[in-house]
């Protein structure tokens, strides 16, 4: 019993009163707080609390995270489209479809189908607020698609990551006194290595430079294999370079958008000011101008040749990133009223002005190779690996202070494929993990997972023979598969879902609705064009080949076998949805094109795909 003159603690304890809700039965926090001291005495409070609980949706599901600040996503939405291609594809092309005039069907195909695909897959993403896979809960017979595009951007991981690690490669072998590709007196060099000064007396078909076979013989190690056949073992040089890689893209990822919106501050950024950097020395070079000239003359009487055409389509297709799940995933962690309208419209406009700009930079290059060489520029202008992994270090190993160029030069290469190559990853983790929710609890260990299986495939392409290996996923991997994906993916959106009900969803979330020539590009316009570029993809197919090799028919069946396996995921899953739903065969197919949230509907006889007015409304 305490008396007036005990000199104790006395507390007051507060309880909260009992609820009958289930949170009463959570783990529980003690908060003391003391009121004041008097006579010796100390009064204290306690009160018994419950824990703030996580951020609910209305559906009472965890709300999802966003992007720490919208520059994180604008940057990792330019990052992984602006990527290697934008080097070595877009001028090339350029130049040998009519240089300026290029840009008059590269434009026209980038206002009626880049920009409306782009800004579809961004409002996709944005508004159902899941993965590739996820968001095909407005009409779930198409989620075969998301699974398609998921294994594309998978299936791109296993080569992807070995251009960068070539750049990795090149970045370390540039810290030196003499570029190791300046002369032919090398262990790798084989008797036909000549220098440019000295190609006039060797014959055409035996001649290379050594550039040339530094990047064939000294990196690839290509000469100690006989074909697709003969691999041999990884190389540890190219390995460890690509577990470097690996490990860049695993701590870039692990936490989500939280640590990937922070990395491409750096790799989406740090391609601008290199390539600023390079034009600025490449413009001061001997034959600089007369490389941006061939690069901009203008020839109208190409625009005659359907096959520049075919080209301007193509690049479009690939260049934007469209297809690839990467920016549905990247737009389901904005915020819903996020203006992804604008955000569209900007960051494929920074696309294809970063193309038009490398342009610049490559051809000043060439044209001083041509000028220094004494050939025509058509004999060094060339596109893809060759342009970036020989012409080009062959360029800067001429230059005063080569190696300091040859770093920046790789590490601006290093940066371009690392953001793209995070969100190809991103693709697949996000529409994996948003499809299984088990696994959103596990995204360090199965983001883990998913990159340690990648590196795995990819030890098959660092072998003797592994550019054998590169080249037929790089013809097979993302071809055909990925136009056949984003036209059904219009398709399903615009048709099934409705451009009108598409329409809604966009006003919802920004207050302005799409104009007509938005809706009439998702439902008409895209779609023909789509289909146009499959069956032209069909139709113009040749076999993969690598310089004079030519490829096994095995080797053939295997790529489309690759090609086929992520383009029947559609056909696959609609029939196995059409046979797990209930009821007779129209209700089922009721069921499986009606979104899942308005299935009830379905029970009352009102489905909307049904009625004459969808398929007619625009």
């Amino acid at each position: 019993m305490l008396t007036e003159s005990a000199p104790v603690a006395i507390m007051s304890s507060v309880v909260a009163p009992e609820k009958s809700t289930a949170n009463t039965m959570g783990p529980k926090e003690v908060e003391l707080i003391l009121v004041k001291e008097q006579n010796g005495v100390q009064f204290t409070s306690t009160n018994l609390v419950t824990p703030t609980p996580t951020q609910t949706n209305p559906n009472g599901e965890e709300e999802r995270e966003t992007w720490g600040k919208k520059i994180d996503f604008l940057l990792s939405v330019i990052g992984f489209a602006v990527d290697l291609a934008n080097v070595w594809r877009f001028p090339y092309l350029c130049y040998k479809n009519g240089g300026g005039a290029f840009l008059v069907p590269y434009l026209f195909f980038m206002v009626i189908a880049g920009m409306p695909l782009f800004y579809m897959e961004l409002a996709l993403g944005q508004y159902n607020r899941e993965g590739a896979a996820g968001v095909w809960k407005i009409c779930p017979i198409f989620k075969g698609v998301g699974f398609t595009v998921i294994l594309i951007s998978l299936y791109v991981g296993f080569y992807y990551n070995v251009i960068i690690s070539w750049a990795l490669f090149y970045l370390f072998s540039s810290f030196t006194g003499e570029l190791p590709w300046v002369h032919c007196n090398n262990t790798w060099n084989s008797p036909n290595c000549s220098d440019w000064a000295d190609n006039s007396s060797v014959s055409d078909i035996y001649k290379a430079t050594p550039a040339q076979e530094y990047f064939e013989r000294g990196v690839l190690h290509i000469q100690d294999s006989n074909g697709i056949d003969d691999l041999g073992r990884p190389r540890w040089q190219l390995t460890s370079c690509l577990a470097v890689v690996i490990v860049l893209l695993y701590f870039s990822l692990w936490k989500g958008v939280k640590t990937s919106g922070k990395v491409v501050w750096i790799t989406a950024t740090m391609p601008y000011v290199v390539l600023t950097v390079l034009l600025l020395r490449g413009v001061t070079l001997p034959g600089a101008i007369d490389g941006i000239k061939a690069y901009l003359s203008v020839d109208f009487l190409r625009l005659c040749d359907a096959k520049v055409w075919i080209e301007a389509a193509t690049q479009i297709c690939f260049s934007l990133g469209v297809g690839f799940g990467v920016l549905i995933a990247f737009s389901s962690y904005n915020k819903f009223s996020n203006n992804c309208y604008r955000d569209a419209i900007i960051t494929s406009s920074i696309n294809s002005l970063t193309s038009f700009f490398s342009g610049f930079v490559v051809f000043s290059f060439l044209g001083y190779m041509s000028k220094k060489h004494n050939v025509a520029l058509d004999k060094v202008a060339r596109d893809g690996a060759g342009l970036v992994f020989v012409i080009y270090p062959e360029a800067i190993a001429t230059l005063p202070g080569s190696s300091f160029w040859a770093v920046i030069f790789f590490i601006m290469l290093l940066t371009l494929g690392i953001d793209s190559a995070m969100g190809g990853m991103e693709s697949v983790i996000t529409g994996l993990i948003d499809e299984f929710k088990f696994l959103h609890k596990h995204r360090e260990v199965f983001t883990l997972f998913i990159v340690v299986a990648t590196f795995l495939i990819s030890l098959c392409c660092v072998t003797n023979g592994g550019m054998y290996v590169f080249t037929l996923l790089d013809h097979f991997a993302a071809g055909t598969s990925i136009l056949f994906g984003v036209l059904i993916e219009a398709i399903g959106i615009a048709w099934f879902y409705g451009v009108d009900r598409f329409s809604d969803d966009i006003e919802e979330m920004i207050g302005q609705r799409p104009g007509r020539y938005w809706r009439l590009c998702w439902k008409f316009v895209s779609p023909c064009f789509l289909l146009f570029m499959v069956v032209v993809s069909f139709a113009t197919f040749n076999p993969p080949n690598y310089g004079s090799y030519m490829f096994p028919p095995w080797a053939n069946m295997v790529g489309w076998c690759l090609a086929m396996s992520s383009m029947t995921m559609v056909p696959l899953y609609a029939i196995y949805k059409l046979c797990t739903l209930p009821g007779k065969f129209c209700n089922r197919l009721a069921y499986a094109i009606t979104p899942e949230t308005e299935h009830h509907l379905v029970d009352n006889g009102e489905v909307r795909q049904f009625t004459l007015h969808h398929w007619l409304v625009v």
